[in-house]
């Protein structure tokens, strides 16, 4: 799409990101320290990154991935100690971003903070901006204006400091023509197997083979130490049900956010652009030539969209027949926004002069323009302020219900009682976990295996799964680890002694045929290949090709061709693979080349930052809290 159809944005998102977080359950780690605000977790020189700021940045990344996962991740997966200093690394490297362009001399003004703030629709009431509404807004966010707008500097600041490398990479048309080789050569690919199961008859295994082996092997077959558990779940999101808001509270709500449901009114239009240059004569034709290209639209206009293809010089939108899609006021120049935002549906503009040229524009479509009544909004309101209720209620209910398994530590129950929950039963789980990711979480298997619950039938502390989800448990069964007795597993490995032997005499056969192949001689009537039927397959598109087949065939030096390679595969077969025809990208191919170049100059860009950053932490005084950090077992 043509350059002026959507400005830079990228800020504005970045603070209605800020801004509009949806609602997250408060972590009892978070509510357990939420009086100690002097503590760090990290300091960058004489900064200091303290517990709220870094709880503040781990929430937020948290709701980041269950908005791009639509909600479907494992909470437990949300919170682990991978994700947390991944979040603390780049706190820690926006500080260092902003302390090297502070001594650079870089400045964001208090006067562009404001421009920026003030541009906010969100903090804006009737058109103009109130500041009434950004400070209710940050405060649901537990911020202060001078939080927030100190965040905008860092960001901004980081931001310019980190462009220099992420911009000016440069990669020569050299690299990206080599990599568009590679990734678009195909060569044509047939295959032979040679399946382990033709070798079973040959194996003749020593009659106390399976007894030595399981002699010498016999961690193998150890059964781990197991624990069946009965356990109870507490999260905000139970509680939900149990929370009705008030008709009054719901009305209130809308009353103090209307501006939140406001539908803003979107026009979805298309264009043929003509194009002119600065001169006056430039101007002149291409003029003329808009006039004429109005004219036929005019007279036939549901041509719009072939004359778009035909004529029309925005690259980006003249394949879809001119079609710019929606976009609400102040998307556009000023020009072709008047144009749009006075045209009724249907209606054909005649040619708009912009810095761009001349637009011939089709007002498509027309939606929004009205606030959501109170009905409306209602289902909405009311889930939020369930939500709200929920994570308060939550956030005073989690210290009863620690305090109540501590006490009563030989029953689960009156803490599930407390919760209105009923405890569940596992089925066995090892220190490696059971059979579902719930079981399988870190701060629950350290916890069912330690000392005080395994051996003295105690509950456990209140486990925080992710932020708004705590469980205990206590051990109802316990298996001590035990080796298997020979008997119950000599017949499963008598069968795999058999196939490991079987599957050697296959590799040690079709190494054989390779050698043959490539030497060019005769294989003999009774060890000839019958190849599948040749596929032309590259790395990104196998056309059916087995992945070990594709991977040997790009490994393979194809010089002279045919070429052959060979792999053993899963499950002890061997297989034959040959290369006898390469292809290299075709003229179509090399459109790509410029995607791939920029492509490479992201990376290059990005590992360029990235040893730039790692070399300021090298030379300033960078101190980590682990233990304040990883997570609470």
């Amino acid at each position: 799409m043509y350059d002026f159809v959507h400005k830079n944005k990228r800020l504005m998102q970045l603070l209605l990101a800020l801004i509009t977080l949806p609602f997250a359950f408060f972590g009892i780690d978070s509510y357990f320290r939420a009086g100690g605000s002097g503590a760090s977790v990290a300091s960058v020189g004489d900064y200091r990154i303290t517990q709220e700021e870094f709880t503040q940045s781990l929430r937020e990344r948290q709701d980041a991935l269950q908005r791009m996962a639509g909600g479907r991740v494992d909470p437990s997966m949300l919170d682990s100690n991978e994700l947390r200093f991944a979040v603390l690394d780049n706190l820690v490297q926006q500080r260092l971003l902003f302390e090297r362009a502070a001594k650079a001399g870089l400045v964001i003004t208090d006067r562009q903070i404001q421009d920026i703030v003030s541009s906010v629709d969100a903090f804006k009431v009737d058109g103009k901006f109130s500041y009434e509404q950004y400070e209710q807004l940050l405060k649901a966010q537990s911020m202060t204006p001078l939080m927030f707008e100190q965040r905008i500097r860092q960001d901004m600041v980081s931001e310019h400091a980190a462009h220099p490398f992420v911009a000016s990479t440069f990669v020569s048309r050299s690299e990206a023509a080599n990599l568009l080789r590679i990734s678009e050569q195909q060569r044509e690919v047939s295959y032979f197997t040679l399946p382990v199961d033709r070798f079973l008859p040959q194996v003749k295994l020593e009659a106390d083979a399976a007894k030595k082996y399981f002699d010498t092997h016999q961690d193998e077959f150890r059964v781990p130490e197991q624990v069946r558990i009965e356990y109870v779940l507490f999260s905000g999101e139970a509680l939900l049900a149990q929370i009705q808001p008030s008709a009054a509270d719901v009305r209130k709500a809308y009353d103090e956010n209307m501006k939140r449901f406001e539908v803003k009114e979107a026009r979805q239009a298309s264009h043929i652009l003509i194009t002119a240059e600065g001169n006056a004569d430039s101007k002149k034709k291409a003029k003329a030539k808009a006039d004429e290209i109005y004219a036929q639209v005019k007279k036939n206009p549901k041509d719009f969209a072939a004359l778009a293809k035909q004529y029309s010089q925005d690259p980006g939108s003249a394949a879809n027949g001119g079609d710019l899609g929606f976009f609400e006021r102040g998307s556009m120049v000023k020009a072709f926004d008047d144009a749009v935002f006075t045209m009724k549906s249907g209606d054909i503009s005649q040619p708009v002069e912009t810095e761009f040229g001349y637009h011939i524009i089709r007002l498509s479509n027309v939606r929004g323009g009205k606030a959501k009544s109170f009905e409306e909004a209602r289902p909405e309101i009311e889930a939020d302020l369930k939500k709200q209720q929920a994570g308060r209620k939550f956030a005073e209910m989690s210290e009863s219900f620690s305090t109540t398994l501590f006490e009563q530590s030989d029953s689960l129950k009156p803490a599930a009682d407390l919760i209105k929950a009923v405890p569940q039963k596992s089925g066995w789980i090892s220190r490696n976990g059971g059979d579902s990711p719930l079981l399988a979480n870190p701060k629950l298997l350290n916890a069912v295996f330690s000392e005080d619950v395994l051996n003295n039938k105690r509950n456990s502390e209140a486990i925080e799964l992710a932020p708004g989800v705590l469980m205990a448990a206590r051990v109802i069964e316990h298996k001590p680890s035990v080796i298997q007795p020979f008997d119950q597993i000599s017949a499963a490995l008598t069968k795999k002694l058999t196939l490991q032997q079987a599957g050697q005499l296959a590799a040690q056969d079709g190494r054989a045929r390779l050698t043959a192949l490539r030497e060019g001689r005769d294989l003999g009537k009774d060890a000839q290949v019958t190849w599948s039927a040749p596929l032309l397959a590259s790395r990104g598109d196998p056309k059916g090709v087995p992945v070990e087949a594709l991977r040997q065939a790009f490994k393979t030096d194809v010089s002279k061709v045919p070429a052959y390679a060979g792999v053993e595969v899963a499950g002890g077969s061997y297989m034959l693979v040959r290369i006898s025809k390469v292809q290299d990208a075709g003229e179509g191919a090399k459109d790509k080349q410029n995607a791939i170049a920029q492509t490479l100059r992201q990376v290059a860009g990005q590992a360029e930052l990235a040893a730039y950053l790692a070399s300021l932490k090298q030379k300033s005084d960078v101190k980590i809290r682990k233990d304040q950090v990883e997570k609470k077992s």
